[in-house]
């Protein structure tokens, strides 16, 4: 029987991807995120343009959402309750906050439902799954973008005007992002395995709204708890969201040495989690 060999000139080079185990515990391999770089950007204008197709306000339900918070909350917190703002305008002082809170909230709870809501994408194709939490991170900060337009008319309305400490916001709202990416490594990689995390997680923001600063200052916190409070990673958060936008806002910069530092120890601690149960998601999901 002959043999057909083909000639050097017609030989085909394909590509070859390895996939290999982790070597480790501290084997990331963040460098992949790179090389997957185009699937990051369409799973997040998926995201986005999905949030909003065939609505009736379309985009401005990011500025409607908050805006409606705010007033409700005025009415409620500072118009009945009495709360202090530090001699800012209310609303200013609380939609600062909500703007920051909102977009945690929206990240957290998209990034911990990320892997269990791709679970037929999990199963079929292969890619660093640390893709869908960092997407989800990522899609929110549209939200923010539009959000913060409708605070720029809300300062315009109570004629304060910004200094150039709105410059370091960017700072902040990348803060903001790790700290969700940290906590959703952990909550979507416990969601694989428990599915009774989807039912816990709705009740742990909102409960975590409360014992943050959102609805009143720092400074109504008794001193013997500002310590312990100040391990709560939103806190630097909001408080600096209203230290870039609020003029003449003072905060203890103090408060965020323990947040930063525990949103970095949580952030390293999802990560090789997340790396550790990465192999199994496609089995359990």
């Amino acid at each position: 029987m002959a043999t057909v060999t083909a000639s050097p000139e017609r030989a085909v080079t394909l590509p070859h991807v390895h996939i290999r185990p982790a070597k480790g515990l501290l084997d990331l391999e963040l460098s992949s995120l790179w090389h997957y770089r185009e699937l990051i950007y369409i799973l997040v204008w998926r995201d986005v343009t999905v949030r909003y197709k065939q609505t009736l306000l379309g985009i401005t339900w990011a500025m409607f959402q908050p805006v409606a918070t705010m007033l409700i909350f005025t009415a409620v917190f500072s118009v009945m309750g009495k709360i202090p703002s530090e001699g800012f305008p209310y609303p200013v002082f609380l939609y600062a906050g909500l703007l920051s809170w909102f977009y945690v909230s929206q990240a957290l709870s998209r990034g911990g439902s990320s892997l269990v809501g791709e679970a037929s994408l999990i199963s079929k194709v292969y890619f660093p799954r640390l893709i869908l939490p960092l997407a989800a991170t990522i899609a929110p900060l549209v939200d923010l973008l539009l959000a913060f337009v409708a605070f720029i008319g809300l300062m315009a309305w109570f004629e304060v005007l910004p200094t150039w400490r709105i410059l370091l916001l960017p700072l902040f709202a990348g803060l903001a992002a790790i700290v969700t990416l940290s906590g959703g490594l952990w909550i979507s990689a416990l969601y694989v395995k428990y599915r009774d995390v989807g039912h816990i997680l709705p009740m742990f923001i909102q409960l975590w709204m409360f014992v943050s600063p959102v609805l009143y200052p720092v400074n109504k916190v008794p001193e013997a708890w500002r310590g312990l409070y100040a391990v709560n990673p939103v806190v630097s958060v909001i408080e600096g969201f209203r230290w870039a936008l609020i003029p003449g806002f003072q905060v203890d910069f103090a408060i965020f040495l323990p947040s930063v530092g525990i949103v970095f120890v949580v952030l390293v601690g999802g990560l090789v989690y997340f790396r550790s149960m990465e192999r199994t998601f496609a089995d359990v999901i």
